[in-house]
Formats: structure tokens, C-alpha cells, sequence
């Protein structure tokens, strides 16, 4: 079973992916252990949607 990972802006990233903006759905590139980016909208969030490295 896949664990879905959400991220706030600012927070440390826990795993690289492709995430997605819960609000707009904008998609970026976000790296293990560097802060995720703001998001267009201030309460919104990362949902990773595709994990780049599986074998972690």
C-alpha cells in the first residue's frame, strides 16, 4: 500500500517527486531533504503524485 504525502509550503520535503498543488493543481518537481516552494494559495498543500525514486 502507498502512503500519500502531503507537504505544507516551507516544510521539509520527505521523499522526491512530482507533487501536485491541492488548490490549482499545479505541478513541480520537489527534492528529498530541500523546503517545498510556496503553493498559489495560502491555505493549500503538496500532494505527491508520482514518487521519482520507488525504491526508497
Amino acid at each position: 500500500m502507498t502512503t500519500q504525502i502531503t507537504v505544507k509550503p516551507g516544510e521539509i520535503v520527505p521523499d522526491s517527486g512530482i507533487y501536485e498543488d491541492m488548490n490549482t493543481g499545479g505541478r513541480a518537481t520537489l527534492v528529498k531533504g530541500e523546503h517545498a516552494p510556496p503553493t498559489a494559495k495560502k491555505d493549500s498543500a503538496w500532494k505527491q503524485v508520482i514518487d521519482t525514486n520507488p525504491k526508497n
